[in-house]
């Protein structure tokens, strides 16, 4: 018999696999009714992705993006919170198995795994830095502050790539990584450290496409790139990643670039729990459901977020974005609702609040609305942080107020402590290798 199966006074009881912004915003919605909830995640914490990139560059520290789980379900004694990684789900049985060996049943089971890199097969992968998770952001941020710490000590290091990063993708996350990185390179390293050579700092953003932001409108491309490039960025676009090695990245145009830094901003996929529930994956490796959210052929199954290819409107799914999967997520929950009172379920609606990217202290580019309107520079910045402040709020976090605070003290040159905390990441293998390698 599982750890928890319907209650024999007939309470609903729903299973949520995940605590991301869609599993969330699903549970705040049920919290406040007559359903028992039970969320399932690996972390005892909410991490919220939009800001892993400043964990990354030292602008905060974890503890500034990750939110105790439970401590936002304080007053509601329906919600009950599970540590523990969901290993394999059972859809006909709605049922959930943990790496403990745990079992959940509930009368609802709604999948919000999130996601997870995609490489798309590239050779060398473990050596790339992704950033999808706090785990990925203090590894990276140890990386950036091992390679300045093993150059202060020897300098001969920048000819071998230590000052050398590769960014992969010009999205939104390689496009804010970029921005964060080169404001770190100006205005905290020279301070840091004096008698290093910051200034021979490379930073380099690499795509297969032919525009940074590709999303984004032409206009967009230019001033994001122009951006980029006034704080030192260099372009390579049209060009991928062929392989990956623990000291250089080569490109699909023969030319091999020595570095110890590739952070990945290269795509996303379904994460791994779709392959193991038994239900077929469609892009992404992602869960193709239905208008109102449910897969197709389990009774009260659904799958939300990242995790899930929603279809839109124009018959494509929706983008993996924040905003939609809050909103997926609440949107699961009425229609929970409504099934529970016996009344009909409704075909997911995506209030689209529009596509947004910071690119540094006063560059940002928005494209606002269904009709994307677009704004450039501080207020494009204000409207990113509406947009982040609903997803705070919706997604768990309980330091809205906070969250503010910082932004608006975003223009300032403070950085959170540069600790290296992550061992693993820090340590690099230099050798006595003293050849000096060339981007071609």
């Amino acid at each position: 018999m599982s750890a928890q199966e319907k209650n024999s006074g007939g309470t609903p009881h729903v299973v949520i696999v995940g605590a991301g912004f869609a599993g969330l915003g699903c549970a705040k919605a049920l919290a406040k009714h007559d359903v028992r909830v039970t969320i399932v995640d690996q972390h005892n914490y909410h991490q919220f992705q939009p800001l892993l990139y400043q964990v990354a560059t030292s602008q905060l520290a974890a503890s500034d993006i990750a939110f105790d789980i439970r401590q936002g379900f304080r007053k509601h004694p329906n919600v009950d919170v599970k540590l523990g990684e969901v290993m394999a789900a059972d859809p006909d049985a709605r049922t959930v198995t943990l790496d403990g060996g745990e079992t959940y049943t509930g009368d609802y089971l709604v999948l919000a795994a999130g996601s997870q890199p995609n490489f798309f097969g590239t050779p060398g992968a473990e050596y790339a830095f992704p950033l999808y998770s706090l785990d990925d952001a203090q590894r990276l941020r140890s990386r950036i502050i091992s390679v300045y710490e093993d150059a202060d000590k020897d300098p001969s290091l920048i000819d071998r790539g230590a000052l050398t990063f590769v960014i992969v993708g010009a999205g939104a996350t390689g496009t804010e990584v970029a921005g964060a990185v080169s404001e770190l390179v100006r205005d905290v390293m020279p301070t840091e450290y004096h008698d290093l050579a910051v200034q021979r700092t490379k930073i380099i953003l690499v795509d297969l496409g032919h525009a940074v932001l590709g999303p984004f409108s032409p206009k967009a491309h230019d001033y994001a790139a122009k951006a980029l490039q006034r704080n030192g960025v260099q372009l390579r676009l049209g060009t991928g990643v062929t392989e990956i090695h623990d000291d250089s990245v080569t490109l699909s145009d023969g030319s091999t670039i020595p570095t110890r830094c590739v952070i990945w901003g290269g795509g996303l996929m379904a994460a791994p729990l779709a392959g193991n529930v038994g239900i077929g994956q469609g892009r992404g490796g992602r869960i193709d459901v239905d208008p109102d959210l449910t897969v197709p052929e389990f009774t009260n199954v659904y799958a939300i977020g990242d995790v899930a290819n929603i279809p839109s409107s124009e018959g494509g799914p929706f983008p993996q974005l924040g905003s939609v999967a809050l909103q997926s997520g609440q949107w699961a929950a009425k229609n929970i609702l409504a099934d529970i009172e016996g009344k009909s379920r409704r075909g997911f609606h995506y209030h689209d609040k529009g596509i947004m990217a910071m690119i540094g202290k006063g560059a940002a580019v928005a494209e606002v609305g269904e009709h994307r309107h677009e704004l450039h520079g501080p207020i494009a910045f204000s409207a990113w942080l509406g947009v982040h402040v609903v997803l705070l709020s919706g997604g768990g976090g309980q330091r809205v107020e906070a969250f503010v605070s910082w932004a608006w003290d975003y223009f300032s040159k403070t950085r959170a402590s540069q600790v290296l905390d992550r061992s693993d990441a820090a340590r690099i293998d230099w050798g006595t290798d003293e050849e000096e390698k060339s981007d071609g």
